[in-house]
């Protein structure tokens, strides 16, 4: 692991910027972040996590820094790749906390590294926006861990919306009841399966079939096959990144004929548009985002300008909002940490998705759960207390 300043690592911005970025000193405040370079969540971390920090940083050293104690502080971002290994995750959260002296660190990527890191942004200190974290275990996490917030939702809520979802169409007579579901053998993927099989048994859906497959697994044509076989109505899978693009690909080969396709981190990417096309109409994805909400205009335009990169169509404009957050926290409160934390508990802060505020569990009540590929954008069809949903559309093929 080596630290490299803001300035090795992000071509695009100004070289005013980038110099101010650079120049640590007695008057920086030192920001670490470790998520995935390399790895199987490389490309997730690559479009939700890393140009969002870019794009902060660039912004508040634009501006001056932020103002802590009535003066203005220029931010150096020291930034480590985890390899999506949880054991380089724990290493680099270490070495920043007692060897970096970092003021504050970014949250991980995806739920099991955030879990993995947990007991170490606790031992010292640092309040832990695990803005890619989803689960259940969010009252228990947020007991162990005071520190730990959560801004994306749970794994029954994300579940629940997408039952939900394909009971409606289903109602209304598009669709039949029975359902392939399948997932990653990652604690993203488990835990929402695990979570998902029961609703839907309970909403009168037949599971006519389900599978796991390891992290990183690079040939899914035996689950398409799979799935395929059983005929199902609707197919389902709680996927990360690299299989999201992969069980789209396959389920086109093998002509996949069901009404609900639905595959989930990676679906918002601007990526998995462009590279499906056409084909990409009607999927269905996790999460979400009001597309046409001047606010994200606003986020989506200045992230394609700094880092050449279109954000997300969810997680990218939730994690600029979780460092909009931190942001207006340490100017409140200033460095020290615990006041920082405390802060978080107990207030409400404007960011490019509205007011957020953590409850008594510190997650975030009002999220995205459930989005569609329409007309070449990726729109919000279900949300826990967001604005801009749209009515979603049936799948009708592949071409």
């Amino acid at each position: 692991m080596n630290r490299r300043p803001f300035l090795k690592l992000v071509s695009a911005l100004t070289i005013a910027s980038a110099f101010a970025a650079s120049a640590a000193s007695a008057d920086t405040i030192r920001i670490g972040a470790v998520a995935p370079k390399t790895g199987p969540l490389a490309g997730g971390a690559t479009v939700t996590q890393w140009p969002s920090i870019y794009l902060w940083v660039d912004q508040i050293n634009k501006a001056g820094g932020l103002t802590v104690d009535g003066e203005k502080m220029m931010i150096e971002l020291i930034e480590y790749d985890d390899q999506t290994n949880p054991g380089e995750t724990i290493k680099a959260v270490q070495r920043l906390a007692t060897q970096d002296d970092a003021h504050f660190i970014i949250a991980p990527y995806g739920t099991g590294l955030n879990l993995a890191a947990a007991p170490l942004f606790d031992r010292y200190g640092y309040p832990q926006i695990a803005v890619s974290a989803i689960t259940d275990q969010q009252a228990d996490l947020s007991a162990k861990f005071p520190n730990m917030f959560f801004t994306l939702g749970t794994t029954t809520a994300l579940a629940a919306d997408v039952v939900k979802v394909l009971g409606e169409m289903r109602d209304a007579g598009q669709m039949g009841d029975k359902v392939a579901m399948v997932n990653v053998a990652d604690a993203f993927g488990i835990e929402l399966a695990t979570a998902a099989k029961p609703l839907f048994e309970e909403a009168g859906f037949e599971i006519v079939y389900e599978t796991s497959y390891p992290l990183g697994t690079q040939d899914l044509s035996p689950v398409i096959k799979g799935a395929a076989a059983a005929e199902p109505d609707a197919f389902i899978a709680w996927s990360y990144p690299p299989d999201t693009f992969g069980l789209t690909e396959q389920a086109m080969i093998e002509n996949l004929d069901v009404k609900a396709f639905y595959t989930a981190v990676a679906t918002p990417f601007p990526g998995y548009g462009a590279r499906f096309g056409a084909a990409a109409e009607g999927v269905l994805g996790a999460g979400g985002v009001n597309p046409e909400s001047p606010a994200f205009m606003e986020y989506a335009a200045a992230h394609e300008a700094v880092t050449g990169s279109k954000p997300d169509y969810w997680a990218s404009a939730t994690t600029y909002a979780s460092l909009e957050i931190l942001a207006q926290s340490i100017e409140a409160v200033g460095l020290d940490r615990a006041a920082v934390t405390a802060h978080l508990k107990d207030s409400t802060f404007d960011t490019i998705l509205g007011p957020i505020s953590f409850d008594e569990n510190n997650s975030n009540p009002d999220f995205w759960t459930v989005g569609q590929w329409q007309g070449g954008v990726f729109k919000g069809v279900a949300s826990r207390g967001r604005d801009g949903t749209v009515p979603v559309i049936l799948k009708e093929g592949w071409e």
